[in-house]
């Protein structure tokens, strides 16, 4: 027997795993490192977040991924050298961080990653008959299981092409399996570049897990555009000095996606400054102020979120909403997001035991733990919304 399989085979059998997710999502922040403990599997699934860090991209590896990233012409041998590039990058920040932690690699049972999506195509958005759903991320797997050492799962998103979803958002079996509560409606909210939500119903019947539109990628892109020292408009100083201007607001409303049923999936294909240009040009509005644009942008992604949640809860008559994810720290936004959901009571993600900030990077280590130690069996029958699947692609570091 391959040793690699032996080990992996040890692996799957122990009660528990040490796994480490790491997420890189399209703000380009940085990659977000979440160390876990991991217990189980399915419904029996119990983890502990150990460590977790982001560690910041720097100028230079933002630059570079924006070379290639959601543009339909790019340089394909650029594109050829940042796969590998940017698995060795951030194996070195791995690295770096279990250093910091006194772990040692060995010690390490598998590392989760995400990659880093460059182009996402679902077929609502290409819209070309003969070719369907489609998604690319980057980081190869084998160029970060050498560098650590440590067996790697990664590219998570074919498997649920493969079958017949869009790819994203994945977030739908962590959140079903880890915490969905009998008797208690649950939404859990994360807000990165695009905003995502799974809705958890009291009975798990009828499980939903959509992408609402933008979330921080217009306001963030139009910050990072009109100023060259800003990444995103922090504590929404800016936002909170504009008005919100309606006639901006309903041209970027104005669009099919906000009208489709769920599930569905978007990214900044869509969603960009060249959609915000023509949303100006549609509204007569180019001569707004910086501060009423952000202030409108703000008001545009609270009201998509809020509009496609209420969707799910109609009559339903409490439901606790869990917010994660970068846009849980715009007070703004989540201000102009709780006034249109008055029967939810907001909670962040802490509440459930999962840093904000770290809950895409652990959803991707149970992905991980799934992977090796799950079966279909941890998805009741009655549960729709749900293909029971194994994802991701394993790399051994030899």
């Amino acid at each position: 027997m391959n040793p690699n399989i032996k080990r992996l085979y040890d692996i799957a059998n122990k009660p528990n795993r040490i796994i480490i997710g790491l997420m890189s999502g399209t703000s380009l922040d940085g990659l977000d490192i979440a160390l876990c403990n991991i217990k189980g599997n399915g419904l029996n699934t119990v983890l502990e977040l150990l460590h977790f860090e982001t560690i910041l991209y720097t100028k230079d590896f933002k630059n570079e991924i924006k070379t290639i990233f959601s543009k339909k012409n790019i340089d394909l041998e650029k594109l050829c050298l940042l796969n590998p590039w940017v698995s060795i990058l951030q194996a070195e920040m791995i690295n770096s961080c279990l250093q910091k932690w006194n772990i040692k690699n060995e010690h390490v049972d598998l590392i989760a990653s995400h990659g880093q999506t460059i182009y996402h195509a679902p077929k609502r958005l290409h819209r070309q008959q003969k070719f369907g759903n489609a998604t690319l991320q980057i980081g190869d797997g084998d160029h970060l299981a050498v560098a650590t050492g440590i067996i790697t799962i990664s590219d998570f998103r074919q498997k649920n092409i493969a079958i017949g979803g869009e790819g994203a958002p994945l977030a739908i079996y962590g959140d079903y399996l880890l915490f969905s509560k009998r008797g208690e409606h649950r939404i859990l909210l994360n807000i990165g570049g695009i905003a995502n939500f799974t809705f958890l119903p009291n009975k798990q019947e009828e499980v939903v897990c959509t992408d609402t539109g933008p979330g921080n990628t217009l306001m963030d892109n139009y910050i990072q555009n009109k100023f060259s020292d800003k990444f995103f408009d922090k504590d929404a100083v800016i936002a909170k000095s504009g008005n919100v201007n309606f006639d901006l607001l309903a041209a970027l409303k104005d669009n099919i996606f906000f009208e489709q049923n769920f599930p569905k999936t978007t990214g900044p294909e869509l969603f960009n400054l060249d959609y915000l240009k023509k949303a100006t040009q549609k509204s007569n509005t180019e001569y707004l102020s910086i501060e009423d644009t952000m202030a409108t942008l703000n008001k545009f992604s609270a009201d998509t979120i809020s509009s496609e949640i209420n969707k799910c809860i109609k009559e339903k008559i409490e439901v606790n909403l869990f917010v994660s994810g970068g846009g849980a720290h715009n007070p703004l936004l989540m201000e102009n997001i709780k006034h249109q959901l008055p029967k939810c009571n907001f909670l962040s993600s802490a509440a459930i035991g999962i840093d904000p900030d770290a809950k895409e990077a652990v959803l991707f280590a149970f992905l991980a733990n799934e992977c090796v130690g799950g079966n279909a069996s941890s998805f009741e029958k009655e549960t729709s919304g749900i293909q029971a699947v194994s994802m991701g692609k394993i790399s051994f570091p030899n």
